[in-house]
């Protein structure tokens, strides 16, 4: 993982406070935003048919994506999965003060690199208006994206009673 945070980053980038990132986790906003990339996906196709147009609902989408952790209310409980995924990506981002366990870091290298080949299959795609590299590079950002959160639920579970402040996330 080297000096780079991706998670601190985009914590930083959407300004997530204590509260919202409690509100984030909201099984309801995970399993909602984690839906939100076939919309994406719709919103730059639509520039075949929308030409200039496509860029409202791209923001539209944007939008969505940072409100997304803020429109739901605190969950009732944590202990669920989609909740211990956000969990899992709180406690990553906050790894320069405690640091994650080493044999986490190879597997999200590697679910890293599948999002990442995904991504840049369906930019091609995207950009070229071709339907198969796009829907491929989909799945495997899904595919990467779902072993991922799976990875950052098994970091939580391994962290929680090692970290007060995380055990304190859990209710």
């Amino acid at each position: 993982m080297g000096s780079m945070n991706i998670e601190k980053s985009t914590a930083e980038f959407l300004k997530m406070s204590d509260e919202e990132w409690m509100r984030h986790a909201n099984p309801v906003s995970g399993w909602t935003r984690f839906a939100t990339l076939p919309l994406i996906f719709l919103a730059v196709w639509s520039r075949k048919w929308l030409k200039w147009f496509a860029l409202i609902p791209v923001g539209l989408v944007g939008i969505w994506t940072w409100y997304n952790a803020r429109m739901f209310k605190k969950p009732e409980s944590t202990d669920n999965w989609m909740s211990k995924v956000v969990l899992g990506e709180r406690a990553m981002a906050g790894r320069e003060q405690n640091p994650v366990p080493e044999h986490h870091l190879p597997v999200l290298k590697v679910t890293r690199a599948i999002i990442s080949c995904g991504g840049l299959l369906s930019i091609y795609g995207l950009s070229k208006q071709k339907g198969w590299p796009a829907l491929l590079g989909m799945v495997l950002i899904i595919l990467g994206k779902t072993w991922y959160m799976d990875r950052m639920v098994w970091l939580f579970e391994e962290m929680k009673d090692s970290v007060p402040e995380y055990r304190a996330w859990l209710y």
